[in-house]
C-alpha cells in the first residue's frame, strides 16, 4: 500500500508544470529523432529486401563475404524467409515490428541521458518540498557518471551479443532481447539518483538490503516505458518515482542511525 503511495504521489508531482516543462525537452528532442530513425531504417530495410528478392529469384549469390558482419546476418535472414516461400510483405512487417522496437529502446536510452542532466534540478525539487531536513552528500561526479554510462553501455552490448543464440527461441527471444535494455536502464537511472541523494557509505548500506525491492521498481518502470511513444516523456516521472524511494529510505537510514 505503501508503495502505490509513493507512485501516486510522483505521478502528482510529475503534472506540476515546473515537472512538465523539464519532460518537454526529451519529449521533443526524441520525436525529431524517431521520426529521422524510423524512415531512414524503413527506407534501407525495404530496399533491402527488394534487392534481395531479386538477386535471389534470378539464382544469384546475394551474400557479401566483404559486408559488415551485421548486413551478412541481414541478408541471410531475409534470403531464408524468401527462400521458404515467406512472402516479402511479411518479411516487411516484420522488420518494421523489429525496428520499431529497436528504435523505441533507443529513444529510451537516449531520454535517460538527456534526462540525466536535469536530475539533480527534478530531484533538488522534491528535496526541497518534502525532505528539507534531510542532508544530500551527492557521491557523482562527472568522471564516475561517464564511468557508469560507458561501462553500462559496454555492458549491455555484451549482454546483446551473449544472449544472440536466444534470439531464435520462441518468447525467450523476446526476454533476451529486451534484457540487454533493461540492465542498461536500471544502471544508469540507479545511479544517476543515488548519486546524487547519498553517499558511497549511505548508497551501499540501503542498496545492500533494499536492492531486490529497486531493481523491481526499475523493471516496474522499464516495462511501463514499453508502452507505445510512454518513454519520450516519462523518464521525468521516473526520476521522481525513484528519487521518492531512495529519499524515504535515507530519512529511514538517517533515523535508524540516531537511534
Amino acid at each position: 500500500m505503501k508503495e502505490i503511495s509513493v507512485l501516486f504521489k510522483s505521478l502528482s508531482d510529475f503534472l506540476t508544470s515546473s515537472m512538465l516543462k523539464i519532460a518537454l525537452i526529451p519529449f521533443v528532442v526524441m520525436i525529431v529523432f524517431l521520426y529521422m530513425a524510423f524512415f531512414y531504417s524503413a527506407g534501407v530495410s525495404v530496399e533491402s529486401i527488394s534487392e534481395v528478392s531479386t538477386v535471389y529469384l534470378n539464382n544469384h549469390t546475394v551474400i557479401d563475404p566483404n559486408a559488415p558482419i551485421y548486413s551478412q546476418w541481414f541478408t541471410t535472414f531475409v534470403t531464408f524467409l524468401i527462400k521458404y516461400s515467406i512472402t516479402t510483405w511479411v518479411a516487411g512487417f516484420l522488420i518494421y515490428f523489429l525496428g520499431t522496437i529497436l528504435i523505441f529502446q533507443i529513444s529510451l536510452i537516449f531520454s535517460l541521458i538527456i534526462i540525466g542532466f536535469f536530475t539533480p534540478h527534478i530531484l533538488g525539487i522534491l528535496h526541497k518540498r518534502y525532505y528539507s531536513h534531510l542532508k544530500l552528500e551527492p557521491s557523482g561526479t562527472i568522471f564516475s557518471t561517464l564511468w557508469i554510462l560507458f561501462r553500462s553501455l559496454f555492458m549491455m552490448i555484451l549482454i546483446f551479443f551473449i544472449l544472440m543464440p536466444l534470439y531464435f527461441i520462441p518468447i525467450l527471444n523476446t526476454v533476451a532481447f529486451l534484457f540487454p535494455f533493461y540492465y542498461f536502464f536500471h544502471k544508469l537511472l540507479n545511479f544517476d539518483i543515488s548519486s546524487t541523494i547519498l553517499s558511497k557509505d549511505e548508497y551501499e548500506k540501503i542498496y545492500k538490503n533494499e536492492k531486490g525491492s529497486f531493481r523491481l521498481r526499475t523493471l516496474f518502470l522499464y516495462l511501463f516505458s514499453m508502452i507505445p511513444f510512454v518513454s519520450l516523456f516519462a523518464s521525468v516521472y521516473f526520476v521522481i518515482y525513484l528519487g521518492h524511494s531512495y529519499f524515504i529510505k535515507l530519512d529511514e537510514l538517517r533515523k535508524e542511525d540516531i537511534n
